[in-house]
């Protein structure tokens, strides 16, 4: 135990996600005793420890880092040094161990070594017994080779040939010390680094299951070699280095094995790199190169073709001996210009070599826009006469100049904004620290600038394309000086607490990659494109311009038509491999940390003037996983910290737009004007949402594509007065119960640390540790309110758009991720709606009614009776919005303070104008969903009981689903209690609404019993039931809830068994779970059991879970499990959608926080009409029967005789669709609370 302790001493609390590996305990297979195997086990961790201290000790030797100590960072006293001895040398590696272990440490480890070798050649010698105990009779017996995975890479491997072997190699156990002792640390994040044999693989290769591993491995690898080399080409062709890119190509080609990597693409993208240089005898031998090895050329490789015959001034004949080619392949000229994407003036030259033997050839009409026939949608598309959209309050040339404003700020890429700390006075302290950093900063940029160049011009070198070498030209696609901004960016972004290479490293990547894109849209003629359709585009939302009856969309559609010639809006696919994106990342950040120094003695004067590395390279451990981290040097983090600076920067994608967004006119296209969107969120490195997207007919997203429009054109501003506020409390120490964090000054102190650590009782060291974690607690969320009031204060004083996009299930988001109105209570508190409306004769009344609804009192009373309840505190309401901080603060002991404050003020406006019904009001309210999940189920069952319960059913007050439920546990408790069972007299009083509320509400979701038990342990917690009944009451709760829930919502029940049995048997069938919404958009559950791909890097070795493979075995658990939520979630998001589009129809404002609708308080009514309807709508559809019917046709053979036992049983599954009760849909046309 003292030994676990040392270690997460050392490593420190696993704080951060990142990638890593699991430390996992060799097990043997034996019948020994329970207490023999703990004590193996132990022996286990303490060598596992060893190891791990010893490789750390030969990295440190081996780095040019002597200040880094096993144990310690080397720390500059940051006061005083009254209190330290000053730092001792650096010890050798022997030393260091021997701190670190118990005293007679060498004969110790050299048992373990012994043990630990001993055990290892049992497991072997059991499996090779097994495997050939296996072999099928008849057939030789094969000698069996296991390949132990070691910790890193030994320089002897040990083959087990047959027992007599394994007996002779047990008596010279110094070869294994010596393999252990040539490991050299790689890191702990690769697939090599268990220094203990994978169990499971082990198993798996007895069953003969090797084979089919390797295959998938294989498969991954050359997906991901194949992506890799198509991003190399399309590098250099970016670059202009087409005699590079065919070199590259040529290796490949000339190589049979290698060969398989290379597709037409490949081919295509050397060709139009000579093609821009009008080289047509190289294009031609490419072209026939192509042909050669059996690949058949597409549109594009005749486009490029075409395109070079033009620039190089071909003969007539040659241009029709190709086109002539083009048909002969089964293509028409006519789709060169439907079909293919071109950059500058690409589409101009393959014209002009058309008309060459086509003189009078036009380029095709645009194709006639698609009518999207969704039987949900038919009228809102079809109808003849189209509602104008609606207007902004802006001119032509005031949207233009906001065009302009937004443009500046993404082709910079970042935006620097002060932050709302700035009005704090400064002290002597922050000039000098400011000082020093800004110093610090300079010399650091010319130290990174001077190791890149550096490492640049060693690649190039380089013959080969292999290794580190591969990157070099990544590293050219950008100025030198754009690199540095972005290593830059990440130090100072940097928190104290450090953050894990996995995420540095992808962030490093992500950001070049996004820069790489935005000057390729440059170069490619794209971004005038865009700015000249924006221009005429503004005409539909310009309050001075015509009414238009055109949807975002379908405006869009029609100028991108109407400019016919010029480049496409959409680029080729030149999206990175995630695992490309790691490794860029990963080098970046090795320059970094190599790169950037500082003084010893920049605190204490006292100290040597050596200089040592700003950011430490260290291993914590996050559960059973080591993680790599980076952490900056306390030295920097107090210079940080004393410069108190005031500025902060921020990716251009991080801060609302300026102008409206760009509408999403297809998956690849929309939201913002140059920063890269995905349509859909997913995963890094999955491709099957996209591939999924690209695959279905565009006119079957269009009402998708639609409702995000009309969501991001929803504009915005700020609650001045509100923020002001919030602003003051921030930077005066802030306010927990209001939930504004405090500064980490305010965390509490740990105890005082005596000379000798090993003084510190446990007790102590309990405390240090609670402190520590409270201290990063709170660091984090007052960095998340800062950034959040910093740039609600940057954009105080404008009018601002969120565009939005969706996860794998159709729910939406703001794109911008710190500030927007998902946010918590004190974000939603500052937002506004732009467009401000009368609130006519009954929106004060609904700014009443949602004013107690944010209270959270009055929940089960009528509207009237909280319309009532809020005109008789009407005193309180306006001395909150009076004197929010120096009167009675009534608005403060609420469920959503800050909310309740900002509806206070309005109220208090509205109420003393001269007429409320024409006041102004830019407020939003409110209408939220009835446990909405549930709401859905109920509906999918027509299940009678459980729709009252969730007011689907009209009824005079809300039905309470969480109170029915507690109601019903209690009389099963009753009934336990009378017949004697202690646990359920232990529990009489203590249940109520609050203690089932969030597992009735999870249920839905796919909470299991383990989870729910957890979650009713913690409320239990909360209203202090005695603690040595925790477990026994908790357990005895969650399967009461599960118990009640099923009594009174047994249709629900019987769809989400039906749906969690569907998906198991899809899974188990090797195939993911698939369904198409009922408004069209088609979705895939992503998870599969991935084998992590290994990047190995001089830092450590990076383990990265890549999705693009489309052979992974879905994981069956996840599948099964994440099947019924996803699906209901799937059917909120169509519900929100629909009621979306018709609002537009009706002229209203609308947005919405998933089930959480919201509107102008005079529009209200309006909205709530819609939103029934809608929901009433898309359950009178086939929705069950539709899925079955689309996984039937999916996964079931139509052929009988075809099909296997397994599709037998699943097609029997699918076919038995529950049945439905007898509740009337139409009742929640009249339902007042079923969304209010």
């Amino acid at each position: 135990m003292a030994l676990l302790r040392l270690r997460a001493a050392l490593l420190g609390p696993a704080r951060l996600r990142g990638g890593g590996i699991p430390w996992s305990v060799l097990r043997c297979y034996s019948s020994a005793s329970a207490k023999e195997k703990a004590r193996r086990n132990a022996i286990c961790e303490r060598t596992e420890l060893l190891e791990v201290l010893k490789a750390r000790v030969k990295q440190l030797q081996t780095s040019n880092i002597p200040e880094v100590t096993i144990n310690k960072v080397e720390l500059a006293p940051v006061q005083s040094d009254r209190h330290h001895n000053p730092l001792q040398k650096v010890v050798d590696a022997r030393t260091a161990v021997e701190h670190l272990v118990p005293k007679q440490s060498s004969s110790w480890t050299e048992k373990l070594k012994k043990e630990m070798y001993i055990r290892q050649l049992k497991v072997e010698k059991k499996l090779s017994i097994a495997a050939s105990q296996m072999t099928p009779e008849g057939q030789p017996k094969v000698k069996t080779k296991v390949k132990v995975k070691t910790k890193v890479k030994a320089k002897a491997k040990t083959k087990t040939k047959s027992k007599a072997k394994s007996k002779k190699s047990q008596k010279s156990p110094k070869a294994t010390a010596s393999t252990s002792r040539n490991q050299s640390h790689a890191g702990p994040s690769s697939a090599n680094t268990y220094h203990k044999p994978r169990v499971e693989e082990m198993k798996q290769d007895v069953k003969a299951q090797k084979p089919q591993r390797v295959h998938e491995d294989r498969s991954s690898q050359r997906k991901i070699m194949q992506q890799t080399n198509q991003s190399n080409l399309e590098c250099l062709l970016y670059l202009q280095q087409p005699e590079e890119a065919e070199k590259l190509l040529l290796l490949y080609h000339s190589n049979p094995m290698k060969r398989k990597l290379l597709n037409v693409d490949a081919y295509n993208v050397v060709m139009r790199g000579w093609a821009r240089k009008g080289c047509l005898h190289r294009v031609i031998h490419l072209f026939s190169m192509l042909e050669s090895i059996s690949l058949r050329p597409n549109l594009d490789s005749y486009a490029v073709l075409l395109e070079c015959m033009t620039q190089s001034q071909a003969s007539t004949k040659a241009i029709w001996r190709c086109v002539q080619h083009l048909k002969k392949d089964g293509f028409h000229v006519d789709e060169l210009f439907q079909k293919c994407l071109f950059e500058g003036d690409e589409k101009e030259m393959v014209l002009k070599a058309i008309r060459i033997i086509q003189p009078d050839y036009q380029l095709p009409p645009p194709p006639k826009p698609e009518i999207c026939k969704t039987a949900l949608l038919k009228n809102f598309y079809s109808e003849e006469k189209m509602v104008s959209y609606p207007k902004l309050d802006f001119t032509v040339q005031e949207l233009r100049e906001r065009f302009q404003q937004q443009l500046e700020m993404e082709l910079n890429s970042t935006i620097t904004i002060e932050s709302v700390e700035s009005t704090k006075p400064l002290t002597p302290q922050a000039i000098k620290a400011r000082q020093q950093l800004a110093t610090f900063r300079s010399q650091w940029r010319g130290a990174i600038l001077q190791a890149l160049q550096k490492s640049k011009h060693n690649m190039s070198q380089v013959k080969t394309m292999s290794g580190h070498s591969v990157l070099y030209p990544y590293l050219c696609l950008l100025p030198d000086e754009e690199y540095v901004d972005i290593m830059m960016q990440i130090l100072n972004s940097l928190s104290p607490q450090g953050e894990s290479l996995a995420v540095l490293a992808r962030e490093l990547g992500s950001k070049v990659y996004n820069r790489y894109l935005t000057q390729r849209k440059l170069h490619s003629g794209q971004l005038e494109k865009v700015q000249e359709i924006y221009k005429n585009y503004i005409h539909l939302l310009a309050k001075d311009s015509q009414p238009s009856e055109y949807l975002p969309r379908e405006y869009w559609e029609k100028l991108v038509a109407e400019a016919g010639y010029g480049p496409s809006l959409n680029l080729k696919d030149c999206s990175w491999p995630y695992v490309l994106l790691m490794r860029l990342g990963m080098y970046l950040l090795e320059i970094l940390v190599h790169a950037v120094k500082v003084p010893r003695n920049t605190l204490n004067p006292r100290l040597p003037s050596k200089l040592i590395p700003v950011l430490y390279h260290i291993y914590s451990f996050r559960s059973s996983w080591q993680v790599g981290l980076i952490k900056p040097h306390p030295i920097f983090s107090q210079i940080v910290s004393d410069a108190a600076e005031t500025m902060l920067t921020f990716n251009s994608s991080a801060i609302p737009m300026l102008c409206p967004p760009v509408p999403w006119t297809s998956p690849h296209f929309g939201a913002f004007l140059l920063s890269d969107t995905k349509l859909m969120r997913y995963v890094d490195g999955a491709i099957q949402h996209q591939q999924l997207l690209d695959q279905c007919p565009q006119v079957n997203l269009h009402p998708v594509l639609d409702a995000l429009n009309q969501l991001g054109n929803c504009a915005w501003k700020i609650n001045q007065p509100v923020l002001d506020i919030i602003i003051s409390i921030f930077n005066d120490k802030g306010n927990e119960k209001l939930d504004i964090p405090p500064p980490v000054s305010e965390a509490p102190k740990p105890p005082v640390s005596p000379s000798s650590s090993s003084a510190l009782h446990k007790s102590q060291k309990h405390e240090l540790l609670l402190c520590k974690k409270k201290a990063a607690e709170m660091h984090s969320l007052r960095m998340d309110a800062l950034y959040k009031l910093s740039i609600a204060n940057y954009v105080r004083d404008k009018v601002f758009w969120f565009p939005h996009n969706m996860d794998f299930r159709g729910r939406t988001y703001p794109c911008p991720p710190y500030f927007n109105h998902l946010g918590n209570d004190v974000t939603r508190a500052i937002l506004l709606f732009a467009e401000g409306r009368p609130l006519g004769p009954k929106g004060l009344d609904w700014l009443k009614i949602h004013l107690i609804n944010l209270t959270g009192l009055k929940k089960k009373n009528a509207l009237q009776e909280r319309l009532d309840y809020a005109n008789e505190i009407m005193e309180e309401i306006l001395d909150s919005a009076d004197h929010p901080l120096t009167g009675r603060k009534w608005w403060m002991n609420t469920d959503e303070p800050w909310q309740v404050l900002a509806c206070c003020m309005e109220i208090a406006k509205a109420s003393r104008s001269p007429d409320p019904a024409a006041f102004i009001s830019h407020f939003p309210v409110h209408q939220d969903g009835s446990c909405n999940g549930l709401q859905h189920y109920a509906a999918l069952g027509r299940d009678l009981i459980g729709a009252i319960s969730v007011n689907l059913m009209p009824c005079n007050v809300p039905q309470d689903v969480y109170s029915a439920v507690a109601q019903q546990v209690e009389e099963f408790r009753k009934k336990d209690a009378e017949e004697g069972l202690r646990i359920a007299q232990v529990l009489e009083g203590f249940i109520g609404r609050k203690v089932v509320k969030q597992t009735v509400m999870t249920v839905v979701y796919g909470v299991t019993r383990y989870g729910g038990r957890l979650q009713m342990e913690k409320r239990l917690k909360e209203i202090e039931f005695p603690e040595e009944y925790l477990w026994e009451a908790s357990h005895y709760l969650v399967k009461q809830v599960f118990n009640g829930i099923k009594e009174m919502f047994s249709a629900t029940r019987d769809i989400q068994n039906w749906l969690t049995e569907s998906a198991k048997l899809i899974a188990q069938s090797g195939r993911t779970v698939e369904w198409v919404t009922p408004l069209g958009l088609p979705i895939v559950q992503p998870y599969y059991r991935i084998r992590p791909t290994v990047l190995t890097c001089s830092m450590q070795n990076l383990s990265v879970k890549n999705s693009s493979n489309n052979n992974q075995k879905p994981d069956t658990v996840k599948q099964k499990n994440a099947f019924p939520p996803n699906f209901i979630h799937s059917l909120d998001s169509t519900h929100m959608m629909l009621t979306a589009l018709h609002c537009f129809r009706q002229g209203l404002t609308f947005v919405s926080v998933h089930d959480c609708y919201w509107t102008h308080a005079l529009t209200v009514d309006i909205m709530n009409e819609i939103c029934r309807q809608q929901f009433v709508a898309l359950h009178s559809q086939k929705i069950l029967e539709d899925l079955s019917k689309f996984m039937l046709e999916n996964y079931c053979s139509p052929d009988r005789e075809s099909r296997a036992l397994w599709q037998k049983k699943l097609m029997e599954q699918l076919s038995n669709v529950p049945k439905t009760g007898e509740f009337n849909l139409n009742k929640v046309i009249d339902s007042t609370y079923f969304f209010s």
